[in-house]
This record gives C-alpha cells, sequence and structure tokens, in this order.
C-alpha cells in the first residue's frame, strides 16, 4: 500500500491518495483533525496518531516542505518593497505613494508591490501585491516591506471593528 497525502491548504487540508487513486482526506480543525474516509469522519487528536492510525508516508516531509515554501522569501522588489511576481514596468506612483507593476508586458492590470491591510466588509484582511483596482475601491493600510510590520496593525484593526460592532 503506497499511501501518502498532498498538501492542498498548506497546514490545513491534505488529500490522502493510495498510488494514483484518491481515497479521503485530511482537514484541520479548531481541536485536532478529521479524516474524511469512505464515507466516515474520523476525529484525530493530532497529526502524529493519524499517521500512527492510517500509516501514511511521506507525511512529515510534506508538511516541512510546505512551510519552507510558505517561508521563502520574495525574489523580487521594486523601491525595496517586495512582490511576488517579476516586475514589468515598474513605477512609482508619487500621488498615492504606492509601488506599482504589471505581470506581463502586455497586462492593463497594475499591481501593488508589497503588504497591504485591506479592509473589506468582514474587516481587515492582509494582501501581498494587491490589484491597484482594489486598493481604489477599498479602504487600506500600507504599503509595508514585510509581513511583521503589518501584524500589530491588523490585531489592532480588527480589534477596533469589533468593540465598534458590540457599540453598535
Amino acid at each position: 500500500m503506497n499511501t501518502n497525502a498532498k498538501i492542498l491548504v498548506p497546514d490545513q487540508e491534505w488529500l490522502i491518495k493510495d498510488g494514483p487513486r484518491k481515497i479521503g482526506s485530511i482537514s484541520k480543525l479548531k481541536k485536532g483533525y478529521v479524516v474524511l474516509h469512505q464515507g466516515q469522519a474520523i476525529p484525530f487528536k493530532d497529526l502524529a496518531e493519524i499517521k500512527r492510525e492510517i500509516g501514511i508516508a511521506f507525511f512529515e516531509e510534506s508538511i516541512k516542505k510546505a512551510k519552507r515554501e510558505n517561508k521563502e522569501p520574495a525574489n523580487y522588489s521594486i523601491y525595496d518593497y517586495p512582490c511576488k511576481n517579476k516586475p514589468y514596468e515598474p513605477l512609482y506612483n508619487v500621488q498615492k505613494k504606492l509601488p506599482l507593476y504589471i505581470k506581463r508586458l502586455k497586462s492593463k492590470s497594475q499591481h501593488c508591490a508589497g503588504y497591504y491591510l485591506i479592509k473589506f466588509r468582514k474587516g481587515w484582511v492582509k494582501s501581498f501585491c494587491p490589484k491597484l483596482i482594489t486598493l481604489e475601491r477599498y479602504p487600506y493600510q500600507g504599503p509595508f516591506k514585510t509581513e511583521e510590520e503589518l501584524k500589530p496593525l491588523l490585531r489592532e484593526s480588527n480589534k477596533n471593528e469589533a468593540t465598534k460592532h458590540i457599540a453598535d
């Protein structure tokens, strides 16, 4: 039996495969994990228990690989702000104070380099290299050069939003 787990969403969802066949899935819950297999939902405390019970090969390696991939720094930057794609036609919009670029030479959609906090209906959300049109449509804070710079602001903004809703 060649059972392994393929990452669907890093640290949240995995697909269990037996060779080329899909035989189930694993989802992370608030307290533990649940394995869906043959129409049954089986709860587990941790990933080690799942590996022990089901015998999934290469499970830890796939988790470690996903964490490494997520923590890789951005390879490109515009005016010291990171971006996730090779920037074409980079420019700095002085009026809006935004580092802009396009992803392809023929693209009409501009992206903003760096990290941002964007306020949607449900609250403030962190975003990496959003489209310029998104920042034009919604209130935002940024750009930030690192994710660590915006984390305290994100907590504070969402905390203020929660107390605002309670007061209403």
